[in-house]
């Protein structure tokens, strides 16, 4: 097991009511800022019932913030911060909210250009605003963790940034906020959450016998929960228990002490800019080529996948990988989620335009032993 410090101050308050619990994680003193989405936390109450958690508290409303939130959109929330002198955020949403209200609480206080914190994956945050988050759609893992994902369209370009000060203070996770979610929408976060583990977990050994159990089981239980939450939208104990996974698949724990690969996520950002596709979408289609490509440098780590989570222990080995990845892809596809671009209306692909992205953003050696290159996500998009 490789050395590791893991620190994750957010704490969590979990189950059906406790949006009613704000009152006491947020400073009585707070001038808040709540932010969210386009139109599903006032279309389904969820606003609302914060609002009233907060009867009395100094409040200001910033709504309209994008799936792949918008730096555009939210330099506007920075400027109305600002203005209104905002000393407290509050994230209504899935990850683009979170993400969103994460880079304006370091924005707001930044002296400097607000862009130049996205540079160098976050390195020049040095304070932000305390933000917690009531989370509505599970799937990115930001409630309870340090990164955030921010889009500007006018150039191109999707960053990821990291830094501690971006930790919630709190997170609220009542699994019936999810009740409503489309169907899209559920598929796309269970899937997103299983690329997640996966790429903590299919890499190479190092005996991290405790974090392959941990994410062994999260797979299972998505495998198991996320169809049934499909054909039973409202059952608690499964939405409890996507939400829960959801949480715990990029919360810092399972990637703890082993290596990890976040070559599909980055490659994905540059089919997410060029052709508009969901996260999610992008991963369903680049995971299982992006296994088959690399396949012999986690030889070891997918043949474990097959046994323990597929149940595949049988016949030559280079068939039960096979069977591993058609395994992932049928499930892909039983979420909702085609694992072709044709699925999402994209014919043809510019392989080279996503190479160029993905080398004007310094990423040209990806994946947990830096052997990612253009060439090779080339290979990975002919399989697309």
């Amino acid at each position: 097991m490789i050395n590791f410090t893991f620190q994750n101050p957010t704490k969590v308050l979990f189950g059906k009511n406790t949006i009613r619990q704000l009152a006491g994680e947020v400073p009585r003193d707070a001038r808040v800022m709540v932010v969210f989405g386009a139109q599903s936390a006032r279309k389904y109450g969820v606003l609302d019932e914060v609002l009233g958690a907060l009867a009395g508290f100094d409040i200001t409303q910033f709504g309209g913030i994008e799936p792949n939130p918008e730096y555009d959109t939210l330099t506007s929330g920075i400027a109305l911060a600002r203005e209104t002198k905002i000393d407290f955020l509050l994230a209504i949403g899935g990850g683009s909210v979170i993400d969103g209200a994460k880079f304006m609480a370091a924005a707001i206080p930044f002296g400097g250009e607000p862009y130049l914190l996205l540079e160098n994956k976050g390195d020049a945050i040095r304070r932000a605003l305390p933000l917690g988050a009531v989370l509505t759609l599970p799937a990115s893992g930001s409630e309870m963790n340090n990164r955030a994902i921010i889009s500007r369209r006018a150039v191109s370009w999707k960053r990821a940034i990291m830094n501690d000060f971006l930790f919630p203070r709190f997170a609220v996770l009542d699994p019936t906020k999810t009740f409503t979610l489309p169907a899209a929408e559920t598929g796309n976060g269970v899937v997103d959450t299983f690329v997640h583990v996966l790429e903590q977990y299919l890499t190479y050994p190092v005996d991290g016998k405790v974090q392959d159990r941990l994410a062994e089981g999260l797979l299972l239980a998505l495998i198991e929960e996320g169809p049934k939450a499909l054909r039973e939208p409202e059952n608690y104990d499964v939405r409890a228990n996507l939400m829960w996974a959801s949480t715990l698949g990029l919360n810092g724990l399972i990637g703890a002490g082993v290596p990890q690969d976040w070559a599909a996520h980055r490659a994905g950002y540059e089919l997410t800019v060029l052709y508009g596709l969901a996260h999610a979408q992008t991963l369903a289609v680049l995971v299982p080529a992006m296994l088959k490509v690399r396949s012999a440098g986690k030889k070891q780590k997918l043949l474990q996948y097959a046994r323990r989570v597929w149940g595949i222990s049988s016949g030559a080995e280079a068939s039960r990988i096979d069977a591993a990845i058609d395994r992932t892809k049928m499930f892909f596809e039983a979420m909702g989620l085609p694992t072709r671009l044709a699925g999402y209306g994209v014919q043809k692909v510019d392989a080279d335009k996503v190479a160029e992205l993905l080398a004007e953003h310094g990423l040209t050696a990806m994946g947990e032993s830096g052997d990612v290159t253009p060439d090779t996500i080339r290979e990975i998009l002919a399989l697309c």
